[in-house]
């Protein structure tokens, strides 16, 4: 937990206001509850004006309530559970227009991450990944289906990639054991943070190999064994996981990938396609496009 905030309060609580007093002291002892608050709910539960709890924040070194409240979702993300994200979640979520209520958080999520974005790492991600001998992909409990869908376009374009979305710790370490220096291993995680990844990381860059995570902050728990980072904004005030911006970044990476090694995908998606229609992997659309209703009419006036 990000202790930050807390130290914060407890070392401005001498020079605060009564009313100051009153906010700090809920914060202290109902934290999963505030972080869900705008200013003007929060004055009204403590019974100050919403103004005491702008100037709260600003004791407090933080620029405007917004900035307050990212520090203090920070300080609650990985605490809540299952059931306080759903009761949240029938707080927050309009019940008569769901769709475009979820639809709209994932939007501003997205946005986020686009303002986030560190160019820079990307790139270096993306260098590392083409370069590594072996790449293990890493996800588990609701981060399980991005490490799959990763894992699935990499094995098109890389010969020796490992996807490890198993919950056992155990059979985590089998499959990295092998793993060294000229290899490179993606941690996918986000609240509730994974303590499997977090070890699985931290094992792999005890043997020098190349850890890339992606995660939703620079200080979750995975990202202090990663030398590169990239954030994606996840909903953390539901019950279900919004994956949408993390999963925008693993499509960002398949296509830098797919850009750089253009060729070489080429002539594999050509193998492919021959694997493919050999052994029937896919329904052949132009025996569909020569379907005939009668025939089916006829097949039913047997069965009559």
């Amino acid at each position: 937990m990000n202790n930050d905030l807390i130290q914060r309060i407890k070392k401005s609580m001498p020079k605060l206001s009564k009313g100051q007093k009153l906010i700090a002291n809920y914060i202290l002892e109902h934290y999963e509850k505030a972080v869900f608050l705008t200013a003007a709910k929060l004055g009204t539960i403590v019974g100050v004006s919403e103004s005491t709890v702008v100037r709260f924040a600003n004791e407090l070194g933080y620029d405007g309530y917004p900035k307050f409240q990212e520090a203090l979702e920070e300080l609650v993300k990985s605490k809540l559970t299952a059931m306080q994200r759903l009761e949240v979640t029938t707080d927050r979520i309009d019940t008569e227009h769901v769709l475009k209520s979820v639809l709209q958080t994932d939007q501003e999520k997205i946005a986020y991450t686009i303002e986030q974005v560190d160019e820079q790492v990307f790139e270096q991600a993306i260098d590392k990944i083409i370069n590594a001998d072996t790449i293990y992909i890493l996800g588990v409990r609701s981060c399980a289906g991005l490490a799959s869908f990763l894992g699935f376009y990499f094995n098109i374009i890389f010969p020796r990639v490992r996807v490890i979305n198993t919950n056992s710790i155990s059979e985590i370490f089998e499959i990295i054991h092998h793993i060294g220096s000229n290899d490179v291993i993606i941690g996918i995680s986000f609240p509730r943070y994974s303590k499997r990844i977090l070890k699985a990381l931290e094992y792999a860059r005890s043997k020098k190999a190349g850890v890339i995570a992606i995660t939703d902050s620079y200080i979750s728990p995975i990202a202090q064994y990663a030398e590169q980072t990239l954030i994606g904004r996840s909903e953390m005030i539901s019950f279900v996981d919004s994956l949408v911006a993390p999963l925008s970044i693993i499509n960002a990476i398949i296509v830098a990938v797919s850009l750089r090694k253009k060729d070489e995908i080429s002539t594999n998606l050509d193998n492919l396609e021959t694997v493919w229609m050999e052994y029937e992997v896919y329904d052949d659309t132009r025996e569909m496009n020569n379907y005939n209703p009668n025939m089916m009419n006829g097949i039913k006036e047997k069965c009559d």
